[in-house]
């Protein structure tokens, strides 16, 4: 009789060991999302403020202001980790036709206010790089936990879910299909 409650005792501590880690698991990929969003909307933030310096220096170029602004809203009201990172990869091509316009006046690109706002940009787009990086890898982790025996019987129970990978389009997962071709010829 007293084996029969050491080995249910032994199960009932593995059950909850399980469960907890797998909870925990969960928290870091929910805190490693609130990170990508806290960036996000502090580089939202900044964006109004760049686009209207820009904006002073190159008024004819309304169509990239557009562009931008739009592809802001869309970051903003993205809902599914897919859905953002469709939205970030728009957002991130409409930031580099801004630069180019900047490009194009050396008056702005001297401009304190200008410096001063890339200079922040380029920070919160490295705060940004960092926090998916740390989502995809507690993503990661909480996806392993879900499917290696014994914790995908309870993760099944407990109705865990498996997290998407934070992929911008056209960025793949590191994958070793081909090698990578250097050519120093040219």
């Amino acid at each position: 009789m007293i084996w029969i409650l050491i080995i249910a005792g032994v199960v009932l501590l593995l059950i909850v060991y399980i469960y907890n880690s797998l909870v925990t698991a969960k928290v870091r990929v929910d805190e490693a999302w609130s990170d990508i969003t806290v960036q996000m909307k502090r580089r939202a933030d900044l964006i109004p403020n760049l686009v209207n310096s820009v904006k002073g220096y190159a008024k004819h170029e309304r169509e990239v202001f557009q562009k931008v602004t739009e592809a802001r809203a869309k970051t903003l009201s993205a809902g599914s980790v897919g859905e953002v990172a469709e939205a970030e990869g728009m957002f991130q091509k409409a930031l580099k036709s801004l630069f180019a316009v900047a490009e194009a006046y050396p008056q702005l690109r001297a401009s304190e206010n200008f410096q001063k706002l890339q200079d922040e940009l380029t920070d919160t787009e490295d705060k940004i790089q960092a926090a998916r990086r740390f989502y995809n890898g507690a993503a990661r982790d909480l996806n392993t936990k879900i499917q290696v025996f014994p914790n995908n019987i309870f993760a099944a129970m407990f109705r865990f879910k498996l997290r998407e990978f934070f992929v911008l389009p056209g960025e793949e997962l590191a994958t070793v299909s081909e090698p990578v071709k250097v050519d120093f010829e040219k």
